[in-house]
C-alpha cells in the first residue's frame, strides 16, 4: 500500500497569485499543487490536495485523513492562530501533522506570531514560500 498524505489548504489559499504577491508570492495554489505532486510522486507517495474556506470542512478533511493512516500537510491560512477544533481534531486523529505557512508567521503581526495547530503538530514550516510544501512532504515522508 502506497503512502498517502493529505495537503489541506485553509481559507483565501485560492487567492495565490493574485492576492498580496509581496507576501505570498505570484504562485497560484495550481502551481503549488503541481509541485507537490511531482515532488509526493517521486517519493513514491499518493497525495490528496484540497483547499476551503470552511473550518468545519477542515475538521472533516482531518478526520478523513486519521481513518486513513495518512500524514497531513495543512497551511490552515488564517485558521491556524484562532481554531481549536482544528487543533482538537488533530489531537484527536493522532495522525502526524506538518504545518505551513508561505511566510514567515513571526516576523509578521503579532497575532500571526501565535499557532494554535503547531502544539497539535510535529512540526512547522514557515516563511520558505511554496518550497515549504515540498519540505513538508520530505518531512512527512520520512515519518510514514
Amino acid at each position: 500500500m502506497a503512502k498517502l498524505i493529505y495537503i489541506l489548504n485553509g481559507p483565501n489559499l485560492n487567492l495565490l497569485g493574485q492576492r498580496e504577491p509581496g507576501i505570498y508570492g505570484t504562485d497560484t495554489l495550481e502551481t503549488i499543487e503541481q509541485k507537490c505532486r511531482d515532488r509526493a510522486s517521486a517519493l513514491g507517495i499518493e497525495i490528496q490536495f484540497r483547499q476551503t474556506n470552511i473550518e468545519g470542512v477542515l475538521v472533516d478533511w482531518i478526520h478523513e485523513a486519521g481513518a486513513a493512516k495518512a500524514g497531513i500537510v495543512i497551511n490552515p491560512g488564517a485558521y491556524g492562530h484562532t481554531s481549536i477544533a482544528m487543533h482538537d481534531a488533530i489531537k484527536g486523529v493522532g495522525a502526524p501533522v506538518v504545518e505551513v505557512h508561505l511566510s514567515n508567521i513571526h516576523a509578521r503581526e503579532p497575532f500571526r506570531h501565535k499557532s494554535m495547530i503547531a502544539p497539535a503538530a510535529v512540526g512547522m514550516i514557515c516563511g520558505f514560500g511554496p518550497h515549504g510544501y515540498e519540505l513538508a512532504i520530505e518531512a512527512l515522508a520520512a515519518r510514514l
